[in-house]
C-alpha cells in the first residue's frame, strides 16, 4: 500500500498515487496538490494551507493595486455570538407531594386520635341508652342527640382518617427520599407505587410496614425497627377489627346489634391506639420521642469498683512473731512455736549434714 497521497484543494480528500500524479480530483473536480507522504511534516511539504474568508474565494488581487487596509473591528455592544455562559441558577427545592398536609401530619394524627376517642365515648353512651331502654322509654330528644353524636363523630373520624393517611403518605415519600439521598441513591419506589401500597384497602395492611422497614433498616436504628414492628402488628390488628365491625353491621337480631355497638366502641379505641402509635413511629424515625422532644443518646459504661483483696497478703515473719508475743504477754499464755520456722531449721541442718 502506497504512503504517497495527493490532497484535494477543494474537498480535502486524499488520493493515493499509484503511478503518474493526477491533476484533478475524481470526486469534486478540484485541483490536486503535489504528491507528498501521508504523514509528512509541514517543512517537507511543497504546499501550504491558506485560510481565507468565504467572500474572498473568487477575488484576485489586481496588478498595481494594493489591498485596502481595514481598521480593527470593534463592537458598540457586547457581541451575541460565541460561547454562552449563563449565570448560575438558584437551586430549586424538589417538588413535594402533598406538602401542605405533610407539614401538618402531627396535628392531623392528634386530631384523628381525639375524634376516634370521641367516637368511642359516643358508642358507649349509645350502649348505655340501649340498656336504659330495656325498662324505660327514652325521650326522642335524647335519641336525636345520641344519633347526632354517633353519626357526626363517625363521619368526622372517617374524613380525618383519609386526610391523615394522605399526610402520612407525603411524610413517607419525603423520609424515604432523604434516607436514600444520604447513601447517594434514589428511591427505587415511585410515589405512585407508595400511594397504591398505602391507600388501597386490604393491600395497605402489608405494604406500609414494608416501606417503613426499608427506611429504618437503611438507617440501622434498633429503636425505630422495634417501633415499626409494634406499629405493624397493631395496624394489621386494627384492619382486621375494622372489617369485622363492618360485617357485624349485617346482623338482624337486636342483641347482635347491641353487641355491635359495643364492638364499634372497641374498634374506635383500637383506631385511637393506631393513630398514637403512628405518631410514635414518625417521631422515632425523626429522632424524637412521643412528645416531640429531642431524643438523648444513652451510653452504657462498665462500672469499675475498687479492688478488694480476696486472699490476705503475706506479712513478714518478724512482725507476726512480735504481734504473737505481745498478745501472749497480754493474756499470760505461752507463745506457740512457729512450725514453719522449725521446718526451715531442720531443712538447713539436713543440708549442712550432707
Amino acid at each position: 500500500m502506497t504512503t504517497v497521497v495527493q490532497p484535494c484543494a477543494r474537498c480535502g480528500a486524499r488520493w493515493a498515487v499509484q503511478g503518474a500524479p493526477m491533476h484533478w480530483c475524481p470526486r469534486c473536480r478540484g485541483v490536486l496538490l503535489s504528491p507528498a507522504p501521508i504523514d509528512a511534516p509541514t517543512d517537507r511539504r511543497n504546499y501550504r494551507w491558506v485560510a481565507r474568508r468565504p467572500d474572498q474565494r473568487g477575488r484576485r488581487a489586481q496588478p498595481g493595486r494594493s489591498a485596502a487596509r481595514t481598521e480593527t473591528p470593534r463592537y458598540t455592544q457586547p457581541p451575541r455570538w460565541g460561547l454562552i455562559d449563563p449565570p448560575a441558577q438558584a437551586i430549586t427545592a424538589p417538588s413535594r407531594r402533598f406538602g401542605l398536609l405533610t407539614d401538618s401530619v402531627t396535628k392531623l394524627l392528634v386530631a384523628t386520635a381525639v375524634v376516634f376517642a370521641v367516637g368511642t365515648v359516643a358508642e358507649l353512651v349509645r350502649y348505655l341508652i340501649l340498656l336504659r331502654n330495656r325498662t324505660r322509654l327514652i325521650h326522642p330528644a335524647v335519641l336525636f342527640c345520641s344519633d347526632a353524636f354517633v353519626i357526626g363523630s363517625a363521619v368526622l373520624a372517617l374524613v380525618l382518617a383519609l386526610v391523615t393517611a394522605v399526610a402520612v403518605l407525603g411524610w413517607l415519600i419525603e423520609t424515604r427520599r432523604a434516607a436514600y439521598a444520604e447513601a447517594g441513591r434514589r428511591d427505587p419506589r415511585s410515589w405512585r407505587a407508595l400511594a397504591l401500597g398505602c391507600l388501597v384497602p386490604v393491600v395497605n395492611l402489608l405494604w406500609p410496614g414494608i416501606f417503613l422497614t426499608e427506611v429504618v433498616a437503611r438507617r440501622g436504628d434498633p429503636r425505630a425497627i422495634r417501633a415499626v414492628r409494634i406499629w405493624w402488628v397493631t395496624w394489621v390488628f386494627g384492619g382486621v377489627v375494622a372489617m369485622a365491625a363492618l360485617l357485624w353491621r349485617t346482623a338482624d337480631s337486636l342483641q347482635a346489634k347491641a353487641d355491635g355497638v359495643m364492638f364499634t366502641a372497641f374498634t374506635d379505641a383500637v383506631a385511637v391506639a393506631v393513630a398514637l402509635l403512628t405518631l410514635w413511629v414518625l417521631r422515632t424515625i425523626d429522632g424524637h420521642d412521643l412528645l416531640g422532644r429531642g431524643r438523648t443518646t444513652r451510653r452504657w459504661l462498665i462500672a469499675v469498683d475498687p479492688a478488694v483483696p480476696v486472699i490476705e497478703p503475706v506479712h513478714p515473719g518478724g512482725v507476726d512473731r512480735e504481734a504473737d508475743t505481745a498478745r501472749a504477754e497480754a493474756t499470760d499464755a505461752p507463745v506457740e512455736a512457729d512450725e514453719d520456722n522449725g521446718a526451715v531449721d531442720r531443712e538447713q541442718e539436713e543440708v549442712v549434714s550432707k
